[in-house]
């Protein structure tokens, strides 16, 4: 009886709940680092020394990416056990007040070393609900998803991550070109965090309506919940841990260019100084076009296959993430915004749209969303650290700028590597069925058809 009262699938709905929280996990991740890239280093840090100040703000906008795989283990096990929705929700609260309070920091000269330790602590609430929303999000329009168009209907949660960075240099944008620079250090700086809140309420709203999935509700209503969900899942399932491990590296190419991209054609220690005004409009152009393109390769994965589009999508991004920084280090503004548009909008967004399905489909309903949380968290660890890392290998010289480029296209190969020897054909099997594999290959029981 408890498996007719399952609840339907409802794909749009599922689909606009994981737009809105992924938009606003990365509406915060766009404002904070582009702040980090512009403002922090003046306000958050001493004076005197402009590289050691901007190595010190991208290390505040890593320090969430080590909360993240910390915070995997406990999202991934509340998911697994107790359900999609509670994660989704309280993933929003927390990273939506974690952002609004980054806004109400005082700065360095207000209260010394408190400010950047203040600093350090929101950015690691920020890393815990990072590590359950993507995971979350995706599992839950996943899981709703009709079999054939999982791909199309798990790309929202990506298309969401676009909007979010539309939004981000969208507010940024006037207060950077209207606002003098002393109000901008002042208080400007702190309108983009303020203003997550109506993301964070809007958010709320749909998500607090959303059903649970049925894939989930009828494991649970049959008492097949694991209580041990990471057990099982390093158990059975760790080959495909570390194939996401692996595979999230791509998300290196997304930082370079939203953060440290913008540092190095801006900044002032590099001599190349580009516009602001035209990197934070490079990076609206390039979003709106990513908005218009993931779902389109994500219905295309759905039809031929998840690894051809992944894996073509990061040869493409390694090609043209040399074009592009070699192009801002010549200042040929031109060239920056024909590959840089490229790059994001159209080449990176093939990976990008097929990795929520990609990843979901290594694992069964049981351990899905901890197996996405744990693998995406860690990889997604050096991402977080992309900015600090190329700034150490720039040091300080512009024409270091291939040391970038060659570490860029080696977390791409590794990526390709990690998807290319996954499972093949997963595009085509049905939900209920999908992932129920161990690690010696052998086959899991499949439950009985609801009836």
């Amino acid at each position: 009886m408890a498996q007719d009262l399952a609840p339907v699938r409802t794909p749009r709905k599922a689909a606009l709940a994981a737009w809105c929280g992924s938009a606003l996990e990365y509406y915060d991740f766009a404002i904070y680092g582009t702040a980090a890239a512009l403002v922090f280093p003046k306000i958050f840090f001493p004076e005197g020394n402009e590289t050691a100040a901007s190595i010190a703000s991208f290390a505040t906008f890593g320090v969430a990416y080590v909360a993240r795989p910390i915070g995997s283990f406990f999202m991934g096990h509340v998911g697994d056990r107790l359900g999609r929705k509670r994660i989704l929700i309280g993933t929003l609260l927390l990273m939506g007040v974690s952002t609004f309070l980054v806004g109400c920091l005082p700065t360095y000269g207000q209260v010394g070393m408190l400010a950047p330790a203040l600093l350090v602590v929101l950015r690691l609430l920020q890393g815990l609900s990072a590590a359950g929303e993507q995971a979350g999000a995706n599992s839950m329009s996943f899981e709703h998803a009709p079999d054939d168009r999982r791909g199309f209907f798990t790309s929202f949660t990506l298309s969401g991550t676009q909007g979010g960075q539309i939004l981000a240099p969208a507010v940024f944008l006037p207060l950077a070109a209207v606002l003098p620079e002393d109000a901008l250090l002042s208080w400007g700086w702190r309108v983009p965090f303020w203003l997550s809140a109506a993301v964070v309420l809007i958010g709320f709203l749909i998500r607090r309506t959303l059903d649970e999935t049925p894939e989930f509700h009828r494991e649970a209503a049959r008492d097949e919940t694991p209580k041990a969900p990471l057990g099982v899942l390093f158990r059975d399932h760790w080959a495909g841990v570390v194939r996401v491990f692996f595979a999230a590296f791509v998300a290196v190419v997304n930082t370079m260019f939203a953060v440290l991209a913008l540092n190095l054609a801006t900044s002032e220690d590099y001599g190349i100084e580009i516009s602001k005004t035209t990197m934070l409009w490079l990076a609206i152009v390039a979003n709106v076009v990513a908005v218009g393109t993931i779902p389109l390769w994500a219905s295309v994965s759905d039809r031929i296959g998840r690894k051809p589009v992944f894996v073509t999508g990061l040869i493409g991004s390694s090609v043209l993430v040399t074009l592009f920084l070699w192009s801002i280090t010549q200042h040929d503004v031109p060239l920056v915004l024909i590959s840089g548009i490229a790059l994001a909008g159209v080449v990176y967004s093939m990976p990008n749209a097929v990795w929520p399905a990609t990843y979901a489909e290594y694992f069964p309903t049981s351990v899905r969303l901890s197996g996405m949380a744990i693998g995406t968290q860690f990889g997604f660890a050096l991402a977080g650290f992309t900015p600090t890392i190329a700034g150490w290998l720039l040091d300080g010289d512009a024409d270091n700028w291939y040391r970038v480029a060659g570490f860029v296209v080696a977390a791409c190969a590794v990526s390709a590597i990690a998807v290319l020897t996954g499972p093949s054909g997963t595009h085509r099997v049905p939900t209920a069925e999908v992932g129920r594999t161990t690690t010696r290959g052998a086959a899991l029981p499949v439950p009985e058809p609801a009836r």
